[in-house]
């Protein structure tokens, strides 16, 4: 049994949510189809209807809407949305929990738990690692970083967002991750998009490239686990063994992409920042090592 079906107690429990944009419309269905009484505030309001409409009772102002629940969710834009739409109702924070689920930076994740500890309310940093429409299901997870205690407190209900994993208490982890799972994410999107361009200047429609790139990019993670040993062990040894691929190689391949790119008048930004990584690791005497030398570049540029 995992973690969010160990977790069902609690259902009644009255939860808030701030931000109702398609995940936080989600969030709200999923937490009234589970019997939780949901309280929800948005700055435009209508955007309420559909929720409504299911249950969720809409609240009049920020306050009204923190009064109403001792878990308070937020799915906003940025951190600042969350400043502009509490400012008025910080007297009111006082032994709530705050679970933000926004994007942001992780710095700014840290100076808000602070910022919430000083109105006495306890805090959460949330990343949610699916889209919208997959929001509760068996699918789904969501990162957490913060006290423990707090997130213990409201597990029934977080749970039933995705499965919880919690990362520490520094408020900023949860957010690092859910940035680096981005950058993964969207990078590799830009790079399908770029390889698709490269492709239809051939003639091949994007309905016909888009199958074959895809195969690549499903393999990349089975490529990564294929070895004896985690990759991720040999970076933290500050090993780079090339018996398989060498930063020379793999660097050659970037300046092919790059003037094939060149030739056919593409963006170039990508492709460059690519070979940006290879040359630098080569300058430095590392051609003969494996690409993940190129972390050297990247965790600290020149």
């Amino acid at each position: 049994m995992n973690e969010r079906q160990n977790h069902t107690t609690g259902q009644d429990t009255a939860v808030t949510v701030i931000g109702l944009g398609p995940m936080g419309r989600a969030m709200t269905r999923t937490l009234l189809a589970a019997g939780h009484p949901v309280t929800v505030w948005n700055r435009t309001a209508r955007r309420a209807d559909g929720v409504v409409a299911d249950g969720a009772k809409l609240a009049a102002t920020p306050r009204e809407a923190v009064e109403a629940s001792d878990l308070v969710i937020l799915s906003l834009t940025d951190y600042r949305a969350m400043y502009d739409i509490l400012d008025s109702a910080t007297s009111s924070l006082t032994g709530r929990t705050l679970v933000n689920l926004s994007s942001d930076t992780p710095d700014r994740s840290r100076e808000a738990a602070a910022w919430a500890a000083g109105h006495g309310a306890g805090f959460l940093t949330g990343g949610v690692m699916v889209p919208a429409p997959m929001v509760g299901t068996e699918a789904a997870h969501v990162y957490y970083s913060g006290r423990d205690q707090v997130r213990e407190s409201h597990l029934a209900a977080l749970a039933l967002l995705g499965t919880p994993k919690h990362l520490g208490e520094d408020p900023g982890l949860a957010q690092m991750m859910y940035q680096a799972q981005l950058a993964v994410f969207l990078t590799t999107l830009s790079a399908l998009m770029h390889a698709t361009a490269m492709l239809g200047t051939a003639g091949m429609a994007a309905g016909e490239a888009l199958p074959e790139l895809l195969v690549t990019a499903d393999s990349i993670g089975d490529m990564m686990r294929a070895g004896e040993k985690n990759p991720g062990t040999a970076l933290d040894a500050g090993e780079h063994p090339g018996d398989l691929s060498t930063v020379t190689m793999m660097g050659a391949t970037t300046d092919h992409i790059v003037e094939t790119s060149t030739s056919l008048g593409l963006d170039l930004a990508l492709p460059l920042a690519v070979q940006a990584h290879y040359r630098h690791a080569i300058a430095n005497g590392h051609g003969g090592d494996n690409w993940t030398r190129i972390i050297d570049a990247i965790r600290g540029p020149r």
